[in-house]
Order: structure tokens, then C-alpha cells, then sequence
């Protein structure tokens, strides 16, 4: 094994172990903390999730924390460039080669940095369609298609959801949506 090779390995795991919430400074935790007992005061809360991210800007910890935010406060253009942040850095840690081919069945059932790249390209796409960006949803949909083809993190529903609102349907049912996995919906 080359250096590089090691320093991705060592990388790919300390990132992994981020993204459920290990490697975190006390001092970053402490502040995710505080803003989380600080919801009735949004600006103070996102002053210290500013604090933390700004502390820790590799972590995906702050990331999530700061997209959480966003999210439940109803800032979904804040919170999809959060989220285009948190792709890029799960990116990174996965390396330049991550998607030349799907990864394993196994990687994206356990592995943490596969899983959160797998999720935030779900979230994106979420987002996406909410805020109109409908095109931007689908090749997101697309990507998460390709590299999750089992559909292990469950984004068939919106590629149901997106190609329904694309065919113009208004139907409160999920009528024709398979069980599990992407079916027969076309890509």
C-alpha cells in the first residue's frame, strides 16, 4: 500500500467515523449542542453552528447540524447549499475514483461514507424538486440510481414522485409505485 493510498484509507475512515458523529472536538460538540438548545433563538442558534463549522470545515457533524437547521426552519435554498457542501466533502473523503463503478452491495448497506454521499444526494434532490429545480432533481436521481441500483437509501420513491409530477399527475396516491426499488420507472 503507497502513502497515498493510506493517507485515503486513513481518510475515508476518519470521515466515516465522522459522519456518526466521531472525531468531533469537544469544543465543536459543545457548540452543535448549545444551538440545539437555542431553537427558540434562530440567530443565535445558526451563529454557533457557523462557529462549529467554521471550527471543524471537514466534519460532516457541523454539516449536518447547520442542513438540519436550514431544513426544519423551512431556508431549503440554505439548507440545499449546506447540503451541496456536505456532497463535496463526502466526496473528497471518498476520493477521486468514488463512482467510476457502483460501489459494493455491502458498501452501501455499511458503509458510513458511502451512505451519507448515497443520503445527500437523496436530500439534494429533495430539495431540489421543492424549490422547482426539477431538472437538477432528476440528474441527481439519476446519479443516486446509478450508484445505489438496490435502492438501499430509498430514492425511487422520489424519481416516482418527480416522473408523476413530469407527467403532469395530481393524485395525492402513490398509486404504481413498487414495493421496493426503482421497478419500471424509467431513469
Amino acid at each position: 500500500m503507497n502513502v497515498d493510498s493510506l493517507r485515503s484509507a486513513n481518510d475515508l475512515a476518519a470521515f466515516a467515523d465522522g459522519a456518526i458523529g466521531g472525531g468531533l472536538s469537544p469544543q465543536v460538540s459543545a457548540l452543535i449542542a448549545r444551538a440545539g438548545e437555542l431553537r427558540q433563538q434562530p440567530e443565535e442558534a445558526l451563529a454557533l453552528l457557523e462557529q462549529a463549522q467554521a471550527a471543524a470545515p471537514r466534519h460532516p457533524a457541523p454539516l449536518i447540524a447547520l442542513y438540519r437547521f436550514h431544513f426544519y426552519g423551512h431556508q431549503l435554498v440554505q439548507a440545499r447549499a449546506v447540503g451541496e457542501d456536505a456532497l463535496a466533502i463526502a466526496r473528497t473523503a471518498l476520493g477521486p475514483d468514488f463512482g467510476d463503478e457502483p460501489p459494493t452491495d455491502d458498501a452501501t448497506r455499511h458503509d458510513a461514507a458511502v451512505r451519507f454521499y448515497l443520503f445527500t444526494l437523496k436530500g439534494l434532490a429533495y430539495l431540489n424538486m421543492r424549490l422547482g429545480a426539477m431538472e437538477e432533481a432528476h440528474v441527481l436521481l439519476k446519479e443516486l440510481r446509478r450508484l445505489d441500483p438496490l435502492d438501499h437509501v430509498g430514492g425511487a420513491v422520489l424519481l416516482h414522485v418527480l416522473t408523476r409530477h413530469e407527467k403532469g399527475e395530481t393524485s395525492d396516491a402513490i398509486s404504481g409505485y413498487p414495493a421496493r426499488g426503482w421497478g419500471g420507472i424509467a431513469p
